[in-house]
């Protein structure tokens, strides 16, 4: 029952009984009257009434309005005092960090809604504060991760260039190859610094764009040579195919679509097969209408179909035993999702094990309005 009904029928019992109670007696009155003129016992009535029968009837009226009260204050309490203060211990237990403790009540009513919105607050605190612990034993790994993939780089580097200072590089192409090595070790450092820091931007929704009109062939062509140049360093194949029109474009930050290309492409060598006799990696766009589709395949020994949902979530890295010596944060195609999903496009991949991974992502080509069909609109 509602708080506002409560009320209303406690101040109606209140309001109303006494009128009630007085009428009725006064109607018994009336009927002891008539009955005693009838009988001719009426001088009776003068000494009955004061002494006998009006006391009897306060003292009835007062042990009545008694029982009455207590009742209405035994059910207010039961409907309105009890509940809040069960709340109140409700809330004290939030306070106290404790999210499991649940109120059970059957109450309809503003209190039934108090109650409910009690569970609701509860379970969302709950779950914020299961979502907090997870996210801070991810970061905890996350430090970790990069704490070690900054390290071993960092060793290198160091052992190079004690090399260096020692003689050990006697040769111009002993020099050169030491050389080569720190530059590619400190760019491995760099790129997991990079990934920290559009880690971070993502986390606070703070990831700075600069859109530009890209026409689609010249971006990708640009793309390919620099990242051609790395992977014919590491011996992988480099297989590019664009079919799209010359005159293609998008709207997108060329700063951060490369930034998706290469932490595909990155995924994709750290995860490459050995034991094949080639790696591969295919890189095409195709035109489908209105957008435009990029696909990077590689040869490598592909995602497992239970992990294959779950790549694109932070932290994520499918048979950890074994990522756990390549490394990684855990974080690059997460970011890749981010950047797309914020240019406008979506993302998936498709995968079989020991066969390779596909990524394809998609984005929307920029079409500029003529006059005409300007002219038409206005």
């Amino acid at each position: 029952m509602k708080l506002k009904t409560r009320l209303q029928v406690t101040f109606g019992v209140i309001a109303l009984l006494p009128v009630c109670l007085f009428s009725l007696a006064f109607l018994v009155i009336g009927k002891i009257m008539i009955f005693l003129q009838k009988t001719g016992g009426i001088e009776r009535v003068d000494r009955l009434m004061p002494q006998g029968v009006l006391t009897t009837l306060i003292i009835t009226f007062f042990i009545i309005m008694f029982f009455i009260a207590a009742g209405l204050t035994r059910w207010i309490a039961r409907g309105v005092f009890n509940p809040v203060n069960d709340l109140k211990n409700g809330m004290q237990q939030i306070a106290d960090g404790n999210f499991d403790y649940v109120l059970d009540s059957n109450m309809t009513g503003e209190i039934g809604e108090l109650y409910h919105n009690y569970e609701d607050m509860r379970l969302r605190l709950k779950e914020s504060a299961e979502e907090s612990i997870q996210n801070e034993a991810k970061n905890r790994e996350l430090i970790t991760n990069i704490s070690h993939d900054l390290k071993t780089p960092i060793t290198a580097i160091k052992g190079y260039v004690e090399g260096i200072m020692d003689g050990v590089c006697c040769t111009p192409e002993k020099m050169d190859k030491y050389i080569k090595t720190i530059y590619n070790k400190a760019n491995d450092m760099d790129r997991l610094i990079n990934e920290l820091t559009i880690y971070s931007r993502i986390d606070a929704n703070r990831i700075p764009y600069t859109f530009l009109r890209l026409n689609v062939r010249e971006f990708f062509d640009d793309c390919i040579e620099e990242v051609g140049l790395d992977l014919e360093s590491k011996h992988i194949e480099l297989n590019y195919s664009n079919m799209v029109a010359e005159d293609t474009r998008v709207i997108a930050d060329p700063e951060q679509l490369k930034r998706v290309i290469n932490n595909i492409i990155s995924n994709s060598v750290k995860y490459m097969d050995k034991e094949k006799e080639k790696a591969i990696i295919n890189f095409s766009i195709v035109d489908e209408g209105d957008a435009i589709k990029v696909e990077i395949e590689d040869n490598g020994r592909g995602i497992a179909a239970k992990d294959l949902p779950n790549i694109f979530e932070r932290f994520f890295r499918s048979d950890s035993s074994r990522n756990s010596a390549k490394g990684g944060s855990g974080i690059g195609l997460s970011i890749v999702k981010k950047i797309v999903e914020d240019h406008g496009g979506y993302i998936w991949a498709t995968s079989k094990e020991g066969e390779g991974t596909c990524m394809h992502f998609v984005l929307r080509k920029y079409e500029e309005v003529r006059d005409n069909e300007q002219d038409i609109n206005n």
